[in-house]
């Protein structure tokens, strides 16, 4: 539970504040626009300023049009009151459906983007509750996840995250309102956060996917090295010399997908890895590094619950196994680049 205070900046100062951007940005836009223009000419990329400005604009309409939903849905439930109700928690699914879907049709428009999905098919899954588990590369990897799941896969995710991504006013207040988890980093040691994931994990049905990023936070090399550094300190030598050996991914934090597992015992788990939104941590990044004119892929591996192993130390062992193999995979499948238009494939 977030302090008074946090929550209360959160809600009543980020969330207005998050509003207020967006009028202003669109009223000063021809102003932004002329730069973008001037600027294209100057750095790499075909029209790269123009593009992600047309990007960071949409989300910032999109983000304020969702505040005053979510506002209107506060009162419609009667300030709050029946706002965790079956039918409330459905509306809040279809809101975040239809802005993934809006963005990524967008994306893959404006930043010419084509994501691969390889692996079953979103007809694999029928009636099943699924335990989700995927490689931490930045926010862009979440949100992938999120939209394959909400519209290819027509899951209602339970996630766990964390707490950083609450500073996102529209996040912030629609998964407070869904079966969702914020953790702090303190939290991820400790039997509090398995107790909580656990919960969460609990009674899933038919089509809810609970979802889960081991690692615990993004991939960087600094945290790479520490997470290896923190093994040998727990007197781990063996994991740790299996991490070093992983050079695209950090070692998993086993403890709360082993609750997860004990909670929801008979559901099948994927894993879950992609390529091409590495490191997209910072505005720096995106700037940088955000792909244009490429193909990602997206890797779905299901593993039925009876493939499993029983016993904590075997799971552990089964979790590290199945990250090398994501490891492999990542090294072996980088973003290629699309065709330039017109030319003849």
């Amino acid at each position: 539970m977030w302090p008074p205070v946090i929550w209360l900046v959160r809600r009543a100062v980020v969330a207005p504040a998050m509003i207020l951007v967006t009028v202003g940005a669109l009223v000063t836009l021809p102003l932004w626009l002329l730069a973008a223009a001037a600027l294209s000419p100057l750095v790499e990329g075909r029209l790269r300023p123009l593009r992600l400005l047309w990007i960071v604009i949409l989300h910032m309409v999109l983000e304020s049009l969702i505040l005053l939903e979510l506002f209107g849905l506060w009162i419609a439930s009667g300030f709050g009151l029946l706002i965790r109700r079956p039918f409330f928690e459905r509306i809040h699914y279809d809101i975040a459906r239809a802005y993934l879907v809006i963005f990524f049709r967008e994306a893959r428009r404006v930043l010419r983007l084509r994501i691969t999905t390889v692996g079953p098919s979103p007809d694999a899954f029928p009636g099943e509750p699924l335990l989700v588990c995927c490689r931490h590369a930045g926010p862009g990897d979440s949100f992938t996840l999120m939209y394959a799941l909400l519209h290819w896969y027509r899951r209602e995710p339970r996630v766990v995250l964390k707490d950083t991504l609450a500073w996102d006013p529209a996040i912030n207040v629609l998964l407070n309102r869904v079966p969702s988890r914020f953790v702090a980093g303190r939290e991820q040691r400790g039997e509090s956060l398995e107790a909580r994931v656990a919960e969460l994990a609990r009674n899933l049905d038919e089509n809810d996917a609970f979802v889960i990023f081991p690692e615990g936070g993004n991939f960087t090399p600094e945290r790479r090295r520490r997470a290896i550094e923190k093994l040998r300190r727990l007197g781990l030598e063996g994991m740790a010399r299996r991490a070093e050996n992983m050079q695209h991914v950090l070692a998993p934090r086993p403890g709360g997908l082993l609750a997860a597992l004990d909670a929801a015992p008979d559901t099948d788990v994927v894993l879950v890895a992609h390529t091409g939104l590495d490191h997209l941590l910072t505005v720096a990044d995106v700037w940088r590094e955000l792909p244009m004119d490429k193909q990602l892929i997206m890797r779905w591996w299901r593993v039925p619950h009876e493939e499993i192993p029983a016993g904590r130390e075997e799971r552990i062992d089964w979790l590290f196994t199945w990250w090398e193999r994501i490891d492999r995979w990542v090294a072996e499948h980088r973003p290629t680049e699309l065709p330039a238009r017109g030319s003849r494939s």
